[in-house]
């Protein structure tokens, strides 16, 4: 590996997740409320497992977690939270350390790291429609992490896996990744590259990222302006 391993020992960092995910199933929403629908909790349970089968049979992160049941984790906190970051990825584009075909988790050892590489995103997409009017609320979910991973931090001259343009800074990330993977490491800690002074964790295998448990919830708006207001719900 050309790049130095640093063995980390239980840090907590923070993944920014769309709200949306937050709630209840959609499917959900065609059950009978038990208190007036006169059904016995059997036959509820029943009804929840049958939906969640027909929801299941579409989805991309249970059909995943299906075919590699000895790679996703299952039965702990939070592990459909993981197994959806490794299960879905952009089908054209590529992110920093991942393309199609490969998820991974990211996460910030700040939650003001966190926000500026999220919102980050989302003013790109709003700049491409010209229009700066958005509402986005992300969950926030801290892990642990432990093990081997690869650092960037002070590395020098400073990795093309960390040019801000991403026409060329995400190509050269996917190269180091999967010299990352192939190596056995855990993932990659890097200096952020839209918060100067902040850090960036990503892992790049489900196992790796352990305890999840939900924090608070973060609001942007984009009023007219490509800088959000940014506030705790």
């Amino acid at each position: 590996m050309r790049y130095p391993v640093t063995e980390l020992a239980g840090p907590r960092a923070v993944r920014l997740v769309a709200s949306g995910r937050l709630r209840d199933p959609v499917l959900s929403l065609l059950l009978d409320d038990p208190r007036t629908s006169g059904r016995s909790a059997e036959e509820v349970a029943a009804l929840t497992r049958d939906l969640a089968e027909i929801e299941g049979s579409t989805s991309a992160r249970l059909n995943a977690q299906s075919s590699l049941s000895a790679v996703f984790p299952s039965g702990r906190p939070h592990a459909n939270f993981v197994n959806a970051a490794f299960a879905y990825w952009r089908p054209r584009e590529c992110n920093r350390f991942n393309d199609a075909g490969f998820g991974a988790w990211y996460a910030a050892f700040e939650v003001e790291t966190a926000i500026e590489e999220v919102t980050f995103h989302i003013s790109r997409e709003l700049e491409r429609v010209r229009d700066w009017h958005a509402t986005v609320e992300w969950g926030e979910m801290w892990a642990s992490f432990a093990g081997a991973f690869v650092d960037l931090r002070g590395v020098e001259p400073r990795p093309v896996c960390l040019d801000p343009d991403i026409a060329t800074g995400y190509p050269a990330g996917n190269l180091v990744a999967r010299e990352v993977r192939e190596a056995g490491h855990n993932g990659i800690i890097y200096p952020s590259v839209r918060r100067a002074g902040g850090t960036c964790l990503v892992a790049l295998w489900p196992h790796v990222v352990q305890s999840v448990t939900q924090g608070a919830v973060i609001r942007a708006v984009w009023n007219g302006s490509s800088v959000p207001v940014v506030a705790v719900v």
